[in-house]
């Protein structure tokens, strides 16, 4: 008896877990998203050159230190750039051996625009055409066996991999019978590879969703090899190279990895190496040439701008984004994630919902519902709409969340937004849901209890209703007055999507919590107080601001 008394002793002694309301889980991307992502590839990179024109990636000055051999030579050589984006390998290349020609080709109109913009850009030397080398017809653009140089420089991998055949038998068409692909492409084990694994943004094997709905594939050497030998190529060069590139002022060190290939169309029987200062370079099939680069801050050598060190080591500044919301007389600019990071970032409290749009005009149009009254807001995210509402008319107003980002954004938000004496009753304050640490220290903002708590889209995880509900219980104030609506109060708005209401109501009973009405159906007819609360709150001029037919409001009071 006395061993088993001090087993249960020391099993309440141990931490309690800490809970995210996000899930943790790999599993990454979903079959809605991933078609999504292939049916709209070229939207997203559209969207790409829209944002960022030509300030992305820097010019490829290093093709002549590279492939010089394969550009000069007797006779006027004509190349293909696919994938040519706003021109990063075309003007360097007409730069430098300006007696060649170039097709130039990408499925993003956008970039061709911005090619055919740019102060070189002559039709002499350039002809620039928007095509999609998964669907389109090259021979349509080119004449067939015309091409002598095809560069696809970090290209091939923004295709999806059952796709890339069909690039590779779109070129052989156009390539002369002993032309070749020059290859530069991301390499397995890159650094923003193992990023995007730590992200959950797996498509598929080596295939990546970027942030912004772009998609990046990581070759290994035999799934390339193989790719190029079934479509009719030869390896005439092939090396993986491995840099560490050092931004002292930053404090930040990048390994990257990607794989350098030349490849031949079949039957031109060269195997072995035309460019012996190439091959002296690379080692055999496979292999890791190690090599380390300090590279200074605004020295940027490895095809990549400053702008891709930064969306690989964090969001930068332009990933966010600023959304005006007006409330009857009030208008918030709430700092948010930006939509184009929105789908792919495992954080749910880094942008708005339709809940907290919703329930903050509630409270807008009804200020009696807090005031006076003492607020804790759950998981309110990097807005707190409801708690910066609720900070004109109540006593004190906590806003929390679990995740240490939306609280950063969240504190800026109430700082440009609130002013004195708002200001002062609003406390922001970090809570995972069922933390002893975190639950005592909200408790000691205010020992009696909470009149009112707010909860807004934070019933979709299954795994949180109970840590949802057991927090709630032990943060809600017992005081209990004579008039029931007046009574402590936890009010959920939400979507019903993981968790169905039965879940919900079925663990909200389990810790003494009983519904006493829900919009917009309304409970039991016999219960004299289901008409009486949450409609009263929606006049007939305050239905306007409902954005979302499918949202839920329960209203729950305890046992």
């Amino acid at each position: 008896m006395a061993s088993n008394a001090q087993k249960s002793v020391e099993e309440q002694q141990q931490p309690q877990p800490k809970l995210q309301i996000y899930s943790s889980a790999s599993s990454g991307i979903s079959p809605f998203w991933r078609d999504k992502y292939e049916r709209e590839a070229k939207k997203y990179w559209d969207i790409f050159y829209k944002r960022h024109q030509d300030k992305f990636f820097k010019d490829r000055h290093y093709l002549d230190k590279e492939w010089g051999s394969y550009f000069s030579g007797a006779g006027r050589k004509v190349i293909l750039e696919v994938g040519c984006g706003v021109g990063n390998t075309v003007f360097p290349l007409i730069a430098t051996y300006p007696e060649i020609f170039v097709h130039a080709c990408d499925f993003s109109p956008r970039a061709i625009n911005l090619v055919k913009a740019h102060k070189d850009f002559t039709e002499t030397q350039v002809n620039a055409f928007v095509c999609d080398l998964t669907a389109d017809d090259l021979s349509k653009q080119i004449s067939p066996s015309s091409i002598d140089i095809v560069t696809m420089i970090f290209v091939l991998s923004a295709v999806s991999p059952e796709k890339m055949p069909l690039v590779l038998q779109n070129i052989k068409k156009v390539l002369k019978p002993n032309g070749c692909v020059l290859f530069r492409d991301y390499a397995t084990g890159d650094l923003a590879q193992e990023r995007f694994i730590c992200k959950d943004q797996k498509i598929s094997e080596n295939f990546y969703v970027r942030g912004d709905g772009t998609r990046a594939f990581y070759f290994c050497d035999e799934f390339l090899t193989s790719l190029f030998k079934e479509n009719g190529f030869d390896t005439e060069e092939h090396g993986l190279c491995c840099k560490q590139v050092e931004n002292r002022s930053r404090e930040i060190v990048m390994n990257r990895r990607w794989v350098q290939a030349v490849f031949r169309v079949d039957g031109a029987n060269l195997l072995s190496s035309t460019n012996p200062a190439i091959e002296a370079d690379f080692l055999s099939k496979g292999s890791i040439n190690p090599e380390v680069v300090k590279v200074p801050a605004n020295d940027f050598e490895i095809d990549m701008s400053e702008g891709m060190a930064v969306e690989m080591f964090g969001f930068s500044p332009s990933s966010e984004e600023i959304v005006e919301v007006n409330l009857r007389d009030r208008s918030f600019k709430i700092k948010e994630l930006h939509k184009e990071y929105q789908h792919t970032c495992k954080s749910t409290g880094l942008m708005l919902w339709e809940s907290a749009l919703l329930m903050a005009s509630v409270l807008a149009a009804n200020p009696t519902i807090v005031s006076g009254k003492r607020v804790l807001e759950l998981g309110c995210g990097c807005g707190g709409l409801c708690s910066m509402v609720s900070a004109t008319s109540a006593d004190l107003v906590v806003a929390t969340d679990g995740d240490a980002k939306a609280l950063d954004l969240l504190t800026q938000n109430v700082v440009s937004n609130l002013k004195s004496p708002s200001i002062a009753k609003l406390i922001v304050k970090i809570l995972e849901w069922g933390n002893r640490d975190h639950i005592k220290s909200i408790e000691e903002l205010n020992d009696g209890g909470f009149d009112v708590i707010i909860g807004t889209d934070i019933t979709y995880i299954p795994e949180a209703i109970s840590p949802l509900f057991a927090t709630a219980r032990e943060l809600l104030s017992s005081n209990r007055d004579i008039s029931r609506d007046s009574e402590p109060a936890l009010i959920l708005c939400h979507v019903f999507r993981r968790v169905d209401e039965p879940s919900i109501l079925s663990t909200a009973t389990e810790f003494g919590f009983r519904l006493v009405d829900k919009w917009p159906t309304g409970i039991t007819p016999d219960n004299s107080l289901s008409q009486s609360i949450i409609r009263t709150w929606f006049s007939e001029n305050t239905l306007e601001y409902i954005p979302n037919s499918a949202l839920n409001i329960m209203y729950f009071q305890t046992v």
